[in-house]
């Protein structure tokens, strides 16, 4: 009987300290310049080819590891800033309202658990925003834009309701209206992403609506 307690309560013990400690929430607004030498504590890394250099964010060959910030997002939010691909291949990815610590496994392959943003995929023949499969039949598709290797764009991503919004150089890009919208646990997070090619980023900014 007390071997029997004892093993409940050795569980019960496990349990609660494995489970994932909650990232802070995300406060009025956030910002990273990347004037620094390393990442540094608000970024988790889930083996990317990620790191800073001359300011800059920059990612190579990552193959969708993504580098998440470790703050929680809140359901309505404005993030922005600026990236660019030094390759024809454009190829610019990002995940919003992921869970903060999932990536892929083998090769690359790898289902989100956000929302995915690429721009200038597939060979820069189409931008997307996806729903957690970025090859699914849901995802809506543009190709009236595509990325020009080493030009600079700032981009709007933008959640109100059940509506995400993305601009790119204050040009409305593409809509999701989502009737089941990602939140809470689990979908709570921010992300860059990388496939292979060459991308940098620069003066991220969020704020909560």
């Amino acid at each position: 009987m007390c071997r029997n307690v004892l093993v409940v309560i050795l569980v019960v013990a496990c349990s609660a300290g494995c489970l994932r400690k909650k990232e802070p929430v995300l406060g009025q607004r956030f910002e990273d310049g990347f004037e620094r030498a390393d990442l540094g504590p608000d970024w988790r890394p889930t083996g990317g080819n990620f790191g800073i250099v001359d300011g800059v964010l920059r990612t190579q060959d990552s193959r969708n590891h993504t580098l998440w910030l470790r703050r929680r997002l809140p359901p309505e939010v404005e993030v922005t800033f600026d990236a660019w691909s030094e390759s024809g291949d454009g190829d610019i990815k990002c995940e919003i309202f992921g869970d903060g610590h999932s990536t892929s496994s083998g090769e690359g392959a790898y289902t989100a658990t956000g929302y995915v943003l690429v721009f200038g995929g597939w060979g820069n023949s189409m931008s997307i925003i996806a729903r957690m499969d970025e090859h699914g039949d849901d995802r809506k598709v543009t190709r009236k834009l595509k990325v020009q290797a080493g030009k600079h764009y700032a981009w709007r991503i933008r959640r109100e309701g059940s509506k995400l919004s993305w601009w790119i150089d204050g040009q409305l890009l593409l809509e999701y209206d989502d009737p089941a919208p990602l939140t809470g646990g689990g979908h709570e997070y921010f992300g860059f992403n990388n496939w292979e090619a060459p991308l940098s980023f620069d003066n991220l900014a969020i704020r909560a609506l």
